[in-house]
């Protein structure tokens, strides 16, 4: 009897592991790939969870304070808005000047991209945003991506997680919005932060 109340327990700790191994989660979309929907629902809550709106979706003044502009959501930053060069930061990450969606450090001032799946200005296509993690490039092979957007952190991701947050990314609605191109540092600056690391490099 003892025997058989063993096997028993045995045998239900090892259905409660099995169940655990297969249930629904990034385990199982790993194996077996996953739906449209599952793979839109896993790069919502990725990209929530990396908080990628603080950076890329503009932002309205309200009486609570600065909330999203819902009309331009992940839309970058606004080619109307003018940030002005400015000193280097002396903060690692920099410091934004324009709302949330630019910012000024040692490399000058970069703004957020438009992540929207607008034809004309925002996303890339699957591919080239995922080798733009991979790489830190733009586009996956052009100039570096700037900070502070934490490319580092997203080349560990896997392709499945990489292609559900561009598969999110792209479901969203497209807005037309030309982010304009970084400004480089003043020469003095850089020449000084050049100086400081020891040279050129």
């Amino acid at each position: 009897m003892k025997s058989l109340l063993k096997f028993a327990a045995c045998s239900l700790l090892a259905g409660t592991w099995v169940l655990l191994w297969v249930k629904p989660g990034p385990a199982r979309f790993q194996r077996h790939g996953a739906s449209h929907e599952e793979r839109l629902a896993r790069g919502a809550h990725l990209v929530r969870a990396g908080a990628c709106g603080d950076c890329h979706t503009p932002k309205i003044m309200t009486a609570q304070g600065l909330v999203d502009d819902e009309s331009r959501l992940f839309a970058g930053h606004p080619s109307e808005v003018e940030a002005l060069p400015s000193a280097p930061a002396s903060r690692p990450g920099g410091q934004a000047v324009a709302g949330t969606t630019a910012w000024a450090g040692p490399w000058g001032i970069s703004y957020a991209a438009n992540l929207t799946p607008d034809p004309a200005t925002g996303l890339w296509s699957e591919d080239s945003f995922i080798k733009a993690m991979r790489t830190g490039k733009r586009r996956g092979h052009g100039r570096p991506i700037l900070p502070p957007m934490p490319w580092e952190v997203l080349s560990g991701a896997t392709d499945e997680d990489l292609k559900s947050i561009y598969a999110y990314l792209a479901s969203l609605p497209p807005v037309f919005n030309s982010v304009p191109e970084p400004v480089a540092p003043p020469a003095s600056a850089a020449a000084a932060d050049r100086e400081e690391m020891g040279g050129t490099f």
